[in-house]
């Protein structure tokens, strides 16, 4: 479990919070997700991006590319 820690004031009111950044990061990843859902359009590409089972698999790409 992650341990999420709260910032208070001097009257105990939480003005802020500390996360973990692989927390943050997963959260982040399921805004967008869900940002990009809302439009039907977007959601079609998402989906058949899923499903292709074509294409180059990453490590080549990045081979390629130099990274």
């Amino acid at each position: 479990m992650q341990k999420i820690q709260y910032i208070s004031d001097q009257h105990n009111k939480i003005t802020g919070v500390i996360v973990p950044i692989d927390l943050w990061k997963e959260l982040q990843s399921e805004k967008e997700t869900a940002y990009l859902l809302k439009s039907e359009t977007m959601k079609n590409r998402l989906i058949k991006a899923k499903n292709n089972k074509e294409g180059i698999p990453f490590d080549d790409v990045c081979k390629k590319l130099g990274i």
